[in-house]
This record gives structure tokens, sequence and C-alpha cells, in this order.
């Protein structure tokens, strides 16, 4: 601790002012034209001196391979504490004491590989304020367009500039959770809510390589800190509700997503109801978050291993779909069809039977939509023998909902893949049930001369009223209104 006092000393905000009072006299005798030169060599001087000898945190110890096996524990400790002092790369200062630093963090990696025994108690605080120190910093802010509906992945991500001192950190904080010398028991000490707390808030950094190592972390301690399962739920659950109600934009929702993707995969049955409170509560909302094609796929996962521990959940993640469908996002809407077709490939019929109505009252929307991409994917529902067996095996209700839908798309879509799409699915429905199939027709035909008849009538009764009122006021009568369709 004296060694990171000194260094602390000489590094301190004090230490340009000791300089400064140490040149004043030089300063004072020579012209002052040349006093800025002066400070400037002095100061330069100064870092030079710091570098060599002992001045060099890191000059002064022998390689943890010359030093003798009954010294290498304490070495290995004043190596830590030295590493512990953190350097600015975004100035171009200290360059030999960073390249020292790094090369003496690769060598602690190399001492934990071949040594065993080498994380006592003792020596456990120093590992975790040694990584605390380099790794917990304040986030720079995010700088991405709020307007912009999805990520331009096509975009280069900032990278984090002291990475060459992170990863190793990184690094060597992996070796040490997942070692065998580890004892959760006396770890959890030192591996503590608050230290949870500040590496859950590092996942926003926009380094991708960080994340990448933070979710090994983070997975790496749930697994093995079983006191720590509980809160570390809690915590991403509580950063969701921040993300869906508060900022609408993270940069690690993804791969917190794969965390929890294999935490639900290992939820013992019958599934608690905490676990169904954080699926209708944290995970089916994020899918109305702005940036949803960047985790999508992760989220999806999620939605598919809860329905595939637990059939009896598929309606809720359903009907909480359907409740925060895209109606003007056509991206976001086939995101959602597809994640509707992984869902129902593990739907029960008895759930089925729950959410069919309103399901396929969307479907059928979604067929006459204007967008080819949705009319399509729709479509190709039609396409998973599994869901075909659930739509003939409900045919009754399902069939009159979808014939209608069918047969306007064949009449008015203007892309040809859709037509033909369309048609096949109508060849389905009629040699499913051909007589249902006819009557489901016959409906829709009288339905659509009703429509007609109905449409002729109005327009009938809008040029009375535009004929009065161009004769009371000698102006031209406004076009017809159109008639808003539901959504």
């Amino acid at each position: 601790m004296k060694l990171i006092q000194s260094v602390k000393r000489r590094m301190g905000p004090g230490n340009e002012s000791d300089r400064t009072k140490g040149a004043k006299p030089a300063a004072e005798a020579a012209p002052k034209a040349g006093a800025a030169p002066a400070k400037a060599a002095g100061a330069e001087a100064s870092r030079a001196r710091r570098v060599g000898g002992d001045d060099n945190p890191f000059g002064g110890m022998p390689t943890l391979r010359e030093a003798p096996v009954t010294e290498r524990p304490q070495l290995f400790q004043k190596k830590l504490q030295a590493c512990s002092i953190v350097y600015d790369f975004n100035a171009a200062t200290h360059v030999k004491e960073k390249e020292s630093k790094r090369q003496t963090l690769l060598e602690i990696v190399e001492y934990v590989n071949n040594t065993r025994n080498c994380f006592n108690e003792g020596m456990m605080q120093d590992v975790v304020a040694m990584v605390s120190a380099n790794i917990f910093r304040t986030l720079p802010p995010v700088h991405k367009n709020p307007n912009a509906l999805f990520d331009n992945e096509e975009d280069e991500p900032p990278l984090e500039t002291a990475w060459p001192h992170l990863q190793i950190v990184y690094e060597f904080f992996l070796r040490f959770v997942v070692s065998n010398d580890v004892d959760p028991k006396i770890a959890k000490r030192f591996i503590d809510h608050a230290f949870m707390l500040k590496l859950l808030d590092l996942f926003d950094s926009e380094d991708p390589r960080e994340r990448d190592y933070l979710k090994t972390i983070l997975h790496r301690i749930y697994g093995k800190f079983m006191v720590l399962r509980s809160f570390i739920r809690k915590a991403i659950q509580n950063l969701f509700f921040k993300i869906i109600y508060e900022s609408d934009t993270h940069n690690g929702i993804a791969e917190l997503l794969e965390i929890l993707g294999s935490i639900i995969n290992g939820f013992a049955l019958p599934v608690k109801e905490e676990h169904q409170v954080m699926l209708e509560k944290s995970l089916i909302p994020l899918h109305k978050v702005r940036t949803l094609n960047s985790f999508h796929q992760q989220l999806a996962y999620c939605m598919a291993q809860y329905a595939e521990k637990d059939p009896r959940l598929a309606p809720m993640i359903i009907q909480g779909t359907l409740r925060l469908w895209p109606v003007t996002n056509t991206p976001k809407e086939v995101l959602f069809l597809n994640e509707i077709e992984e869902i129902l490939e593990l739907t029960q019929p008895p759930e089925f039977v729950k959410i069919q109505e309103k399901l396929f009252k969307r479907i059928a929307r979604c067929i006459m939509s204007p967008h080819f991409q949705v009319a399509e994917r729709v479509l190709f529902l039609w396409n998973n023998d599994y869901i075909v067996k659930l739509i003939n095996s409900n045919r009754v209700v399902l069939f009159p909902i979808v014939v209608g839908a069918l047969y306007k798309n064949s009449k008015n879509h203007w892309n040809s893949t859709v037509h033909g799409l369309t048609y096949n699915v109508l060849k389905l429905l009629m040699e499913a049930d051909p007589t249902l199939f006819d009557e489901c027709s016959a409906k829709h035909r009288d339905s659509s001369i009703q429509e007609t008849t109905e449409d002729e009538d109005r327009k009938k009764k809008w040029e009375k009223l535009a004929s009065v009122y161009q004769t009371k006021t000698g102006k031209p009568a406004p076009g017809m209104p159109t008639l808003a369709t539901s959504t």
C-alpha cells in the first residue's frame, strides 16, 4: 500500500505545483521570454525520471519467474497493487509506463494460469480492487440519432482507447472467476451487490469487445455465485425497466438477453411466479423499444425458451405481442411475424384456442397489407405444417376470418408474388374443407355485394348534399370523404 500511496502522490494534482515550486528560482532568473520553454523542459525531465528507475511503479520489481517461489505471492500482490494505477489513453503521455503495465498484466495472467492456490482470501481483495480500478469508469455519452428507428449496422462502433489494458484485465478477472481456487463463500464478500451493479452499468459500453467479455464474466458469476442469482435477475429486470420507460436506448440489451436466454433454459418446472412476472413486465414490453432490430433475435430466443419450458405461457406471449403490434412500421412488423411463427410452433392446441380469434384477425389485416414483405411473410405461415394443422383443427372459427382477406388480396394486391401465394393458400383451404370453404366464399360474396350497395347509396346521398350546397352557396362542393379503415 505504501507503494500505491507514493505513486499516487507522484501522480496527484499536487505534483504539478511541487514541480513548479522547484523550478521557480530558475524561471525567475531566466528572461520572461524563456519561461515557457524552461517549464516544458522541466516537465519532460520530470516525466523521464518517473519512467526510469525507482520512480517507475513497475521498474523496481523483478518478474515472477525470476523471484524465489516463497516470495512470489508477495510480489504478485505488489504487482496487483501497481496495476491499480490507471493511465489516460486519450493523452500521449506515460508511454513507457503504459507498456510496462501491459507487460505486467500479461505476466500476472500467465502466473495465475501456471500457479495453483494463488487466490487466497488475502489476495482476493487486491484482485477485486485492481479490477475495479481499471474497468469501473464513467462511460462516454452515446452518440446516436434519437429519430432513427433502427441502428445502422454498417457504422463502425467507437472503440475503447484503453483496450490494450482493459482486455488483459478482463481476461485476468475471467480466470479469477472460473478458478477452482476461488471459494464463492469467501469471494462474495468482495464481489457483492454494489460490484454487480457497477458491472451491469458497463454493458452500455459502445465497444462490442468489452460487452462480449462482460457477457462471459456475468454468465460465469451467475453460475458460480448462487447467492447472487436472484439479485442479478432483479438488477437486469430493473435495467430493462429503465430502457423501456426512460432511456429507450442501450448498447448491451442483446448481450443481457443472451445471458437471460441461458438462465431461462435452466428454470425448473413449473416456472415460478417471479419468472413469469419478469416475462410479462420486462421481456414482452421490450418489443416496443425503438431499436428492436438490434436485439430481436435474442429477445425472440427468450420468448421461445419460455414457451418451450411451459407451453401455458404461449398465450401470454402472443397476446402481449399483439398488444404492441407495430401498425405503421413494416420492417418491425416482419420481425413480429417471424416471432409469432416461432411461438406458434411451440403452442399446444388447448393454448392455441385461447388466442386464435384475436391472432387471426391481425393475420387477416397483415394479408391485406399493401407492403409486399408483410403480406408475403404472413402467407408463408401456411408453409409450416404444424401451424396448418392448428388452423385446420379450428377451421370453423378461422376460415371465415381469413377467406375474405385472401379474396380481396387476389383481386387488389399489386405484387405478383403475393398473388401467387394467395392463390396457393386459397387452394389449401379449399382442399382442407370444401364445404366450409364454399360457405365462407358465399358469405364473402354476400358481404362484398352489401358493401358495394352501401357504397353506392353513400355516393348518391353525397351527390344530393353536394347539389344542395352548390345551389345555396354557388360554390362547388368538396369531394366525398373516405371511410377510415380499422387497424
